[in-house]
């Protein structure tokens, strides 16, 4: 039987990268890496785990979404919202600590 892996973080949670040290908020997640190019050879040289969750981070102060590893990730508790351009894209409003996410049809 196949060990099934769960995200640790979910879409408009607020979190903090361990080694780069920034804040940002989760707008999309991964359920392993899917990134390609460059990023892979990235991903590879740092040997970062392939085969755990990957997510889409809004970096706060930033005009970018970063791509990181769950395992380079914790939980940001401050409480702060991050200043961004593209939360309104992901984003509806920011309650107490986490972002409401907006409802997109497929």
């Amino acid at each position: 039987m196949a060990h099934r892996m769960f995200a640790e973080f979910s879409l408009g949670q607020l979190v903090h990268h361990r080694e780069l040290d920034y804040r940002g908020v989760v707008v999309d997640v991964d359920p392993m890496f899917l990134g390609d190019g460059e990023t892979a050879a990235l991903a590879v040289s740092e040997d970062e785990p392939l085969e755990r969750p990957w997510y889409h981070i809004l970096a706060d102060g930033r005009n970018h979404v970063t791509y990181v590893c769950e395992t380079s990730l914790t939980a940001d508790e401050s409480g702060m919202p991050v200043e961004n351009p593209s939360l309104g894209l992901f984003f509806t409003s920011f309650e107490g600590n986490h972002y409401t996410p907006r409802r997109l049809a497929n």
